[in-house]
């Protein structure tokens, strides 16, 4: 059918459309509710007023950028990538990935499995909930699907096939070239500077030696090519509860550098870590977020090393090319520059919420004014560092060390 912008009051009518979803309701009425809080897309949950038991999430992409409004065009097409992604994960981490019951790109939509028994991490977070298998599980997910995209794994022909299917999400990928990498570090009508951090937004847009090593990381963003990524691996697009965890919303989809998904992952458990620090959270807690995020990196390391040595030959290396000694020392180096090239998109990401168009529910939520200003600061602070001392950094500690240093950072 035609592209038409789906309403609760037409939404049941297009889903049974479709038989399969019309046999895992039973074919009863539905109730449908609006439920999206994100920043680009409207999201839809439809259940059977019989038994509500059953339900599915409905994702649809919009001709705007929700966040900004409809003076901000953007193609409705970047759902065709989410789609994709989804169907790419459901090979390379299936149990990371929520079902899809119905991809629909001419209608920029997916139907997929409803998450009601898991939370959005960055709730969780905020209420200080621990959960104690994320790091074995997200960990998994990072090795497979940038291992397994990778020219560590793929040859040459399959790697650029499986690139073609995604070269063209351009829109998105501008999206966080201009609100990563750009826009939140000037005077820009996108920001959102509050009267009592003037002078911090002015000291940011003045520092010009972190604005040279932001362009440094922009052109790794915009250049390189090294395996399929996620895009946008917040806290906010991943669901977990006690036992499990799944990836969403992968709509920005694109091949770029191993440590971007990574760093994005980092940033937002530092701004959680830095949100209770300033609120006064519990210590226990705070090292558990700390904990977890060396964990996530040294299993990580672990898993992708480990995928590695059993792939004796790819679009990289030829068997018999280079002896096993000379392998582990390349290895090395290569995980050392993927955690350096890790903490600097992490910096970015910190940076670009404090007055950036989307911050971040842990730090611009704060209600008390002072605390938020003083938490500001500080995930201000600790991005900048983040960005201008990772080359400085050779293994997890080291940066979680800037992080532990927090209130200690100045720009």
């Amino acid at each position: 059918m035609s592209y038409k912008i789906l309403t609760p009051q037409n939404l049941q009518d297009y889903l049974y459309g479709y038989e399969n979803i019309k046999e895992f309701f039973e074919g009863e009425e539905l109730q449908v509710q609006e439920i999206g809080d994100g920043n680009l897309n409207f999201v839809f949950r439809a259940k059977s007023k019989k038994d509500p038991q059953k339900s599915l999430i409905i994702k649809q992409a919009v001709p705007y950028l929700r966040c900004a409004g409809e003076d901000y065009p953007l193609s409705k097409e970047r759902m065709s990538f989410e789609i994709r992604a989804l169907k790419e994960y459901e090979n390379l981490a299936p149990s990371y990935a929520p079902k899809v019951y119905l991809d629909d790109e001419e209608m920029s939509l997916v139907v997929m499995q409803d998450l009601n028994n898991h939370i959005i991490l960055r709730k969780g977070l905020i209420q200080g909930k621990i959960y104690p298998n994320f790091s074995e599980q997200i960990s998994t997910f990072l090795a497979n699907t940038l291992f397994y995209t990778s020219s560590l794994y793929l040859q040459s022909y399959e790697k650029r096939d499986m690139m073609e299917r995604f070269n063209k999400n351009s829109e998105l990928c501008k999206l966080t070239e201009d609100f990563v990498f750009t826009f939140p570090y000037m005077e820009h009508e996108t920001n959102v500077v509050e009267e009592m951090n003037k002078e911090l937004a002015n000291r940011l847009f003045l520092d010009m030696e972190f604005k040279k090593e932001v362009l440094k990381l922009k052109y790794l963003f915009m250049t390189k090519s090294d395996a399929l990524l996620h895009g946008d691996l917040h806290t906010g697009s991943i669901m977990v509860n006690e036992k499990e965890t799944y990836v969403i919303d992968p709509e920005f989809a694109f091949f770029g550098p191993f440590g971007f998904d990574i760093g994005a992952l980092i940033a937002n458990l530092a701004s959680s870590y830095i949100s209770h620090t300033v609120q006064n959270g519990n210590e226990d807690y705070r090292e558990w977020i700390l904990n977890t995020l060396e964990e996530i990196w040294q299993k990580f390391e672990k898993k992708f090393l480990s995928l590695w040595s059993r792939q004796k030959e790819s679009a990289l290396l030829t068997q018999g090319f280079i002896d096993e000694k000379t392998l582990k020392e390349y290895q090395k180096e290569f995980m050392k520059y993927i955690l350096k090239e890790s903490a600097g998109f992490a910096g970015c990401k910190m940076a670009r919420r404090v007055f950036g168009i989307a911050g971040v529910e842990e730090i611009r939520g704060i209600k008390d004014d002072s605390l938020r200003k003083k938490a500001q600061k500080i995930s201000l602070s600790t991005g900048v560092a983040l960005v201008k001392n990772r080359e400085k950094i050779e293994n997890i500690k080291d940066l979680t060390t800037i992080i532990r240093k927090c209130d200690e950072w100045t720009i």
